[in-house]
Parts: C-alpha cells; sequence; structure tokens
C-alpha cells in the first residue's frame, strides 16, 4: 500500500452514514483500555469489548478511553453511538489516509493526527493516525495499533501529582498533542544528524551511494511534511477555537502548543533546504570532477595531435623520404616526438592549463 495516499475505491460513491474502513489492518483485534481520573482518584480498565469497558463508568471522573484497531467498524460504530459522534467523524477516524486537521461539534472537538515513528529495521519514517474526540468530561483516542508515545502521560497520571489531574480534558488533550509534536522534533533531530553527516561525503568521496542517501532523506522528509505541516495548520485553528469545551486556563497552553508545531515545521524546512544544498553541491562536484576528466582528455588530445601528424608524415608509401636514409633517423624521429610533447606540455603550463 502507497505511503502517500490509501487505496479509496472501496468508499467509492458510499454514504458517510456506512463506516466502511481505508487502510491496513494493523491489528488482529480491537483493545479498548480507559483511565478514569480526579484529582484524587485513578482506575484503570481493559477489556475486548466497549460496554465491558464502560460499565464501570464513574460520572465524577475525566475519562480516558483509548481504543487500539480501527479496522473493526462495529465498534467505532457502537462508539459513536455511545458518545454521540457525528457520522462523519466516524468516517474521518476510520479512514487512516485522513489529512490531519480539527473540528468543532455541539457536544466535542474532534482532531486527526499523524504519529510518526523511524523505524531501525529498514531506516523509513512509519505513520500511524490518531483520531481524538474531546468531550467535556472524556477524550477518546483512536489508535491503528499498539506502541504510542503516550506512556510519559500516563505516568504523569499515576503520579498523583501536577496540573494534569486537576484539570479537565482539555489539558489532557493537549498534553496529548504537545507529547506528538515533542516526537516529531525528536524524529527531525534524529534525521537531521543522519543529513549533516553527509557534508563531509561531499567534500571527501560524493559519489552514487552520496546520491542514494540524500534522495532516500529527501524523500522521508516529504513524507514527515505530509504529517507536520498540515498538523501545524490543524493546531493553530485549535487554539483559535472558542469552545466551552475548552476552558480558558488551557488557552495558554494551547498557544503554547502552537508555538511548538511551528518550531517542528520549522525544523524540517530547514533540513529539506538542507538537503537541496546537498543535491546542488552533489551536482556541481559532479560537474566539476567531469569539467577535469574533459581537461585533461582535452590536454592529452591537443599533446598527440603534432606527435600523430609527424608518425603519419612519416608513416606513408613513397619510395623516397629522405629522412629514411638517415643511420639513425629513427632515433632522430622518437627524439623529435619527445620535444615536441614536452614543448607542448611546457607550453600548457605557461598558460596555466595545466
Amino acid at each position: 500500500m502507497a505511503r502517500f495516499f490509501k487505496n479509496r475505491s472501496a468508499v467509492q460513491g458510499k454514504s458517510p452514514d456506512e463506516l466502511i474502513f481505508i487502510g491496513r489492518q494493523k491489528v488482529d483485534s480491537v483493545k479498548i483500555r480507559m483511565i478514569q481520573y480526579n484529582e484524587s482518584f485513578i482506575e484503570e480498565t481493559a477489556g475486548d469489548t466497549l460496554a465491558e469497558v464502560l460499565k464501570n463508568r464513574k460520572e465524577e471522573c475525566i475519562t480516558w478511553l483509548d481504543i487500539t484497531g480501527l479496522h473493526d467498524t462495529k465498534t467505532i460504530a457502537a462508539v459513536g453511538a455511545e458518545f454521540k459522534i457525528h457520522s462523519l467523524t466516524l468516517e474521518d477516524i476510520i479512514n487512516t489516509g485522513q489529512r490531519p486537521k480539527v473540528e468543532e461539534f455541539d457536544q466535542y472537538i474532534s482532531i486527526v493526527v499523524k504519529m510518526m515513528r523511524l523505524e531501525s529495521s529498514d531506516g523509513k519514517i512509519h505513520s500511524e493516525q490518531l483520531a481524538i474526540v474531546m468531550g467535556n468530561d472524556y477524550l477518546i483516542t483512536f489508535q491503528e495499533r499498539p506502541g504510542d508515545v503516550f506512556d510519559p502521560v500516563r505516568g504523569r497520571l499515576r503520579a498523583m501529582k501536577g496540573r494534569i489531574r486537576r484539570a479537565g480534558s482539555d489539558y489532557l488533550g493537549y498534553t496529548l498533542l504537545d507529547t506528538i509534536f515533542d516526537n516529531y522534533l525528536i524524529l527531525i533531530e534524529r534525521l537531521g544528524e543522519q543529513i549533516e553527516a553527509i557534508e563531509p561525503m561531499l567534500i571527501d568521496h560524493a559519489g552514487p551511494e552520496t546520491f542514494s542517501l540524500i534522495n532516500e532523506y529527501r524523500r522521508e522528509l516529504h513524507f514527515l511534511r505530509t504529517a507536520i505541516h498540515p498538523a501545524r495548520d490543524a493546531i493553530r485553528d485549535f487554539s483559535r477555537l472558542e469552545s466551552d469545551i475548552i476552558s480558558p486556563s488551557t488557552f495558554i497552553f494551547l498557544r503554547d502548543l502552537n508555538d511548538l508545531a511551528t518550531q517542528a515545521d520549522e525544523a524540517m524546512e530547514t533540513y529539506r533546504e538542507m538537503l537541496k544544498n546537498q543535491l546542488d553541491s552533489y551536482g556541481a562536484s559532479s560537474a566539476n570532477r567531469l569539467n577535469e576528466i574533459m581537461k585533461f582528455l582535452t590536454v592529452f588530445s591537443a599533446i598527440f595531435i603534432p606527435l600523430s601528424l609527424l608518425a603519419g608524415i612519416y608513416g606513408t608509401n613513397f619510395a623516397h623520404v629522405p629522412e629514411f636514409q638517415l643511420r639513425y633517423g629513427y632515433f632522430f624521429f622518437l627524439g623529435l616526438l619527445g620535444i615536441v610533447a614536452i614543448g607542448m606540455i611546457i607550453f600548457f603550463k605557461r598558460k596555466k592549463w595545466l
């Protein structure tokens, strides 16, 4: 399946009320985990069905419902019915090729972003869609696969201290997004270290391997850009919402999140520009090497032109060539060739062509 686009043929002409999963199934079965908390209480529950997990939900707590696996449309539909989520939002959730965005509804705010990771096995960046539905006293995250970047957030919740335990679902949403953008910066930093390592190679031994590396990193940064650039715009829109779900005390953190998103986008653009400059340097280096080769071949040819002329003259088949009768004519001829060649070299040196 393509990294940049998902196959949408299955939903062509379909109604938004008909939930159809778009993407690649990454888990065998859906897993649901719920964390309920307030300033003095926290409880974690896990299960395979929504009813099993929600049966112990407490009204006085903030509920974080984490759903892993988007292929089971029945579970997604059940979540939508339980929390009154619009069918268009559900369609965005199960479309793993959805562009990052923020939308405001009467009872909730929906956010779609990408979680990115750099795999050491193939050196490529892999993407996973994360959808967030944020209500007054709940927050639901929809992930494609197990494993995310939210363990530090869960650790802060379990520590029973800090702002996150006293604040509402809006601050939890900010914290999750802040962690995602921190991870973007970590990815950019790791890629940046590898990109900067190309610079000495351009000076010492720029070859086809260097060209291949530059193109590989350009492709990975371009893939990263498809997540970060629209996510920055989404966070900007999020920070400007006038919603009752977002408390006034959280807006200052959203402005900080907007700055972090801008920083990630600018850092990525910096390395994209660096790769462009490296590609230009590689082209200039290759052209310079080609010029040196052509210069050598031109000088080599120029030296042998008069020698070829002399060899052509004395290689004729005329019977009466006076120099042929000389006892040491052959050695005189070799000497003449040597004198001409050395004279040509001296001439090129004085002209600074060599």
